[in-house]
């Protein structure tokens, strides 16, 4: 069934509260020259602190603000697609199926399109591996650009998984719920926060960790048509992007070795009148 694409609704009334969620993180983004203005590129990042996931809103808008009149879509699970409201408003957002066919469509259209290629299982990976980069070896974004010929951004994200403390994936679980049949998913990760405390999946509030996005140059790999079925040459460019996109994230790791101190730091700073000068007590 092929998806009809739909273009980020600039004047969507929930667009003011997403851009206010990512206020909370108080986002910071650097290279966004590194995203073409126009034409078709495919954005890959790596995806954190299960469905609160910051760097997926900051990067979004941040590709909106790039090309105001360009198409901009965005991948998603198919179970949030399902969900009542939730779906049709992430739909009017610009977001697709987390699918090779949506995401071509979206390419052959002209769009950037943003994908995780780690998806619930880099989200979901346990908070000491937040400084990890981990795709588990999922290669269709290499094939994809391969075949289209199109730029490959990466837009590596620091500090969205300091947010949440995420103790395990809970594979033993979402195996015995049989969640891999029904919704194609492998984790019911267990997380430790308010106001739940110790709880398998449920809506922990989430620090407020601040949250850098660097956008990268191309990959020299893409650009250019090669063979999406020569498993060397995937196998070799998986292996690069993962590299380069590691290196990157240690890079802002150092950095920001706390993006939750950080974060309160900026929110300190920001308060009106003396109150700001707490935050260098901070």
């Amino acid at each position: 069934m092929t998806e009809t694409l739909r273009t980020p609704d600039a004047n969507h009334p929930l667009l003011p509260l997403a851009r206010a969620y990512t206020n909370y993180f108080t986002p910071e983004v650097s290279g966004l020259e590194n995203l073409p203005a126009s034409g078709p590129a495919l954005v890959i990042g790596n995806h954190s602190s299960i469905y609160w996931a910051p760097e997926v809103w900051i990067t979004f808008m941040a590709m909106m603000d790039r090309r105001p009149d360009e198409p901009t879509f965005g991948v998603a699970h198919e179970i949030l697609l399902r969900a009542p409201l939730l779906g049709e408003s992430l739909r009017q957002f610009g977001v697709i199926a987390a699918s090779q066919e949506a995401a071509s469509a979206g390419l052959k259209d002209g769009g950037a399109v943003m994908v995780y290629p780690g998806g619930d299982w880099e989200a979901c990976r346990p908070w000491t591996e937040r400084d990890k980069i981990d795709f588990a070896g999922r290669k269709g974004f290499i094939r994809l650009a391969l075949k289209l010929g199109v730029p490959v951004i990466p837009a590596v994200a620091n500090g969205g998984h300091d947010s949440i403390f995420i103790v395990s994936r809970g594979e033993r679980t979402a195996r015995l719920l049989q969640l891999d049949k029904l919704f194609r998913a492998k984790v019911f990760p267990y997380t430790v926060g308010l106001p739940f405390g110790v709880a398998p999946i449920l809506p922990q509030i989430p620090l407020p960790a601040s949250v850098h996005v660097s956008f990268l140059p191309a990959l020299d790999w893409s650009t250019q048509v090669g063979d999406p079925d020569d498993e060397a040459l995937v196998d070799s460019y998986y292996e690069q992007t993962v590299a380069t996109m590691q290196t990157e994230l240690d890079r802002l790791r150092a950095e920001d070795p706390n993006p939750v101190a950080t974060g309160i730091k900026k929110h300190v700073a920001g308060l009106p009148g003396p109150l700001s000068g707490l935050a260098n007590l901070l």
